[in-house]
């Protein structure tokens, strides 16, 4: 009677999931080439790490934690998205900004680590959103970077997340991401 349970219980699960698109990360180069497969896939070439636009620098390692500085939605040396969402910028172009501001995220890393395979997985995403008075989708706005995350590594860019409105951003962009990443 057991068996026949978990058996009944795995097929309702493989049903469910049909269809599921979680990208599995496997460690190694297998990891690397799977990742750069993934961007290649989602139409995704990565900038040139933009430079900071203030006294800081792009990442830093601690440990085995990787720690990277806020990323604007910057293409070319230039803001994309600015000014108050809710008002100046619709919550589907600040999804697109923060998604831009995640995969300039991943160019600063790569550049740090010289490649994906070292990362083990995603550990939390800082999403801050120049939010108009009233606006209280910040979270939505965060999962243009967060669903990407997930895209690109599977299970391993699964994450803790803060989204907060703020009253001002460096270059008037609209939407600021940090992240930290654990490596192997």
């Amino acid at each position: 009677m057991k068996c026949s349970l978990t058996i009944a219980f795995l097929l309702v699960v493989l049903a469910c999931c049909h269809g599921c698109e979680s990208v599995p990360f496997v460690s190694g180069q297998a990891g690397e080439k799977a990742v750069n497969a993934r961007l290649s896939d989602l139409g995704i070439i990565l900038p040139d790490v933009a430079t900071p636009v203030a006294a800081y620098v792009n990442v830093v390692e601690s440990g085995n934690l990787i720690f990277v500085s806020g990323q604007l939605p910057m293409r070319d040396g230039k803001v994309v998205f600015t000014g108050k969402v809710g008002r100046d910028i619709k919550p589907a172009q600040a999804q697109e900004a923060a998604r831009l501001c995640a995969i300039n995220a991943l160019a600063a890393l790569k550049a740090q680590l010289g490649s994906f395979e070292q990362i083990r997985r995603i550990v939390r995403l800082e999403v801050f959103v120049n939010s108009a008075a009233g606006f209280t989708g910040q979270s939505q706005v965060a999962n243009g970077a967060s669903l990407l995350l997930q895209q690109v590594f599977g299970d391993a860019g699964k994450h803790t997340r803060m989204a907060v409105g703020v009253a001002e951003l460096p270059l008037n962009a609209a939407v600021e991401v940090a992240m930290v990443v654990e490596k192997k």
